[in-house]
């Protein structure tokens, strides 16, 4: 097989894939619970593969995701009510005819991204004037900020959270019967792995890597490790808002809480359980990691002490997590005949596996 036809198999796989379980789901064999968790392990990749660019690829530590995560799922909440949702909570109209959502939707939960984006480079561009664990403090307080502020907006509800984005969901089936959320989670984690996958590939890739590994030294290579570091963080935040999206419109319904402190403890989880700086260790323990939350349901809040035993062994026994800084094809060799690497994908240190 040449590198030309090479080169189409992931995309029509991946669209053959997503078109075979909408199908699946449409006829009931993947039912409302079954959807549900597809959806949250793709809002769960999206989470752990932005996080990972910045704590993995370039070697900060950002501590405070569920704050962008916040603002990506109330504006894109708030701008799909008001634009599609009759009897909303905060016009009482919807500015749109209902039925153009299905058209909407996807713009609005790109606006929250955008949202989350411009929160991000308020904290950036003082926090990257400091150095080492500095960013990790500033991102837990941007975090509660976040929070804090939704939580005295009576516009969205305050304390008592915002509703109705179920309605969104239902205004689109109406126009055509199919499970929009479950499409729409498996589109945006697709297109969010792709886009870190290119990201990281490039020329601003090396810049966000190089960082990682030196930053003096990329410095006087005349990398802007600044705008290195501002690319990274608003692209990883702008992710995030984008899970916040969808999050918000599978529940139908969010309020503060849920996204505080523990929400961005579970993105940390993930990406160290995954592998720091490995794109397929971030997607594989979003799987394994909403598998387990799923599991341990009935634990209730014990499964907070559990999960943290399980990530302390983890970084005990295998402290690189389940991918280390490597890709598949580096873990099994057999995969670069389907996916070749390309020569930005092999890291210092890995040359010898990847052979």
């Amino acid at each position: 097989m040449t590198n030309e036809k090479r080169k189409y198999i992931m995309p029509v796989t991946t669209i053959l894939s997503i078109l075979f379980v909408t199908i699946l789901a449409k006829v009931g064999i993947i039912n409302n619970y079954l959807q549900t968790i597809i959806v949250t392990i793709c809002i769960n990749v999206i989470m752990s593969a932005s996080l990972n660019v910045v704590n993995g690829y370039m070697g900060e530590f950002s501590c405070g995701h569920g704050g962008f995560m916040a603002t990506g799922a109330y504006v894109s909440s708030v701008v799909s009510l008001i634009l599609f949702k009759d009897g909303n909570s905060i016009t009482g109209h919807a500015l749109l005819p209902e039925g153009l959502a299905i058209l909407g939707f996807p713009i609005a939960i790109l606006i929250g991204g955008l949202g989350a984006m411009l929160v991000s480079l308020i904290v950036a561009i003082p926090s990257f004037k400091t150095r080492d664990d500095y960013l990790a403090i500033i991102t837990v307080a941007a975090n509660f900020i976040v929070t804090t502020a939704i939580n005295n907006i009576p516009l969205v509800g305050a304390s008592r959270g915002l509703m109705g984005m179920k309605g969104v969901m239902n205004n689109m089936a109406d126009v055509l019967d199919v499970p929009w959320i479950l499409i729409w989670g498996l589109v945006f984690a697709v297109l969010s792995v792709v886009a870190i996958h290119y990201l990281m590939n490039s020329t601003l890739g090396k810049g966000i890597s190089a960082v990682r590994y030196d930053e003096i030294s990329a410095e006087i290579m005349s990398v802007n490790t600044n705008n290195m570091k501002l690319i990274a963080f608003t692209f990883s935040s702008f992710l995030a808002g984008i899970a916040g999206g969808l999050f918000a419109h599978l529940l139908g319904f969010i309020n503060p809480s849920s996204f505080g402190i523990m929400k961005s403890t579970e993105s940390l989880v993930m990406v160290f359980l995954g592998g720091m700086g490995s794109l397929s260790g971030s997607v594989l323990s979003a799987f394994v990691f909403t598998i387990l939350l799923e599991l341990l349901r009935p634990a209730q809040i014990w499964k907070w002490v559990i999960i943290p035993l399980i990530l302390i062994l983890i970084m005990e026994l295998h402290p690189e997590g389940i991918m280390g800084s490597k890709e598949l094809p580096q873990k099994f060799p057999w995969l670069k005949k389907l996916f070749p690497l390309n020569k930005n994908q092999i890291r210092p240190g890995s040359e010898g596996d990847a052979a």
